[in-house]
């Protein structure tokens, strides 16, 4: 089914996320570490499902729709600068795969997050264009400083 009859929807789901990211700072300020950690993993987990939609896409898994892509890149984008929020002092405890570097080492997370939020900025972009090649390459980019971070932040499963 097309996804041009779920837009309104996704555009208010979309609103609702840029509004969360405008109250980003009062949002950072979180009761326990262990919302913190939660707060990551919740946004982590969007940013893996909308972002697995663009791969099935652009990888021929799934039928290519332009307006999807740009639909699930705009959420990815938002996403993606709400989940370093979650990287708390006291938040390397409990139920987290984050390494101990994201903490000894915030220098290098810091550049290896942005790394990775440049990426999917372009990605953003490509997906605006509507053109398959460009969201795939865009895509691949993205996966890939994402697998970076990962690689150098998370504890494997």
């Amino acid at each position: 089914m097309p996804l041009s009859k779920y837009r309104p929807a996704l555009a208010a789901t979309a609103l609702g996320l840029v509004t969360a990211l405008t109250a980003l700072p009062a949002a950072a300020q979180f009761q326990k570490p262990e919302d913190a950690i939660k707060y990551r993993q919740s946004a982590m987990f969007l940013m893996n499902n909308h972002l697995g939609r663009i791969f099935a896409m652009v990888n021929g898994r799934v039928p290519f729709d332009a307006n999807a892509a740009q639909v699930n890149a705009d959420i990815v984008a938002t996403v993606s600068r709400l989940q370093f929020a979650g990287f708390i002092e006291g938040s390397d405890k409990g139920n987290t795969r984050a390494k101990a570097e994201v903490w000894s080492e915030p220098d290098k997370f810091r550049a290896a997050a942005q790394k990775s939020q440049d990426d999917i900025v372009k990605l953003s972009a490509a997906a605006k264009t509507g053109n398959q090649d460009q969201i795939k390459a865009a895509a691949g980019a993205a996966g890939q400083s994402c697998k970076a971070c990962h690689d150098a932040y998370q504890k494997p499963l």
